[in-house]
């Protein structure tokens, strides 16, 4: 039976290096964000290179779209061996200006999400005995910033969401793996924004979502009697 990956939240950088990585390895990569015309580009760039794609709009919040997304994958695609999930919702709001609106839009794309997505891979992948899932942290993971109370609130949830799964699911053959993406990442939105920091990439000073992806799959390729719960990945250079 073909091997067969979601990543959810297949954006230009790490989401689609990601599913380009596995796509590599003979993987059926689905690849969704919020509309299908989003990764038709992603999807046309792995076919192109001899890998199997398929592209869906799928909105990560809805219980009932993801419930569907992953039963459709199981039945019309294949079983799914790994489950990525990399919604992003890193936005800055000063708290006076946090509304509740706000806030819960970030938990509900950043942690609400993830809880979907991380149950409907249990339930699919239990019954077999085997499966990754990874979720995709940030440095508001581990500790709160100005400005982001609310992103990190939803990383923090996401993470002990993590970690409650990898207890649960690990005696039962599924690896659970948390990454903390500390540092700025190689994207449009560096460059544009924070055109000096952008500047440290010619020093390997920002992450490269490709070497990002290689290890999602190295965690993926684990052996089972050394699996990693929580990754920090960050250019060696950041401090911490």
């Amino acid at each position: 039976m073909q091997k067969t990956a979601l990543v959810i939240g297949a954006g230009d950088a790490t989401g689609g290096a990601i599913a380009r990585r596995f796509a590599r390895e003979g993987f059926h990569t689905v690849c969704t964000r919020r509309t299908a015309d989003a990764v038709a580009p992603l999807v046309q760039e792995i076919e192109t290179a001899g890998g199997r794609a398929t592209g869906l709009g799928v909105d990560a919040r809805d219980e009932d779209q993801t419930t569907a997304l992953f039963d459709r994958i199981e039945t019309e695609i294949g079983p799914l061996g790994v489950v990525v999930f990399n919604v992003g919702g890193n936005v800055y709001f000063p708290i006076l200006d946090t509304t509740s609106r706000v806030y819960r839009k970030v938990w509900e794309m950043a942690a609400f999400a993830g809880f979907l997505a991380g149950r409907e891979a249990a339930r699919h992948m239990v019954p077999r005995g085997e499966g990754t899932i990874i979720f995709t942290g940030a440095t508001a993971s581990l500790r709160g910033g100005k400005g982001f109370s609310a992103f990190a609130a939803a990383k923090f949830a996401l993470r002990a969401t993590a970690q409650s799964m990898a207890r649960e699911l690990g005696p039962l053959g599924i690896h659970v793996a948390h990454t903390i993406i500390d540092g700025a990442i190689d994207t449009a939105w560096i460059a544009a924004n924070f055109p000096e920091r952008y500047k440290l990439k010619a020093d390997d000073g920002i992450l490269d979502p490709n070497a990002i992806a290689e290890a999602y799959w190295q965690l993926h390729v684990q052996h089972r009697s050394a699996w990693t719960q929580e990754l920090d990945l960050r250019p060696w250079m950041e401090t911490f």
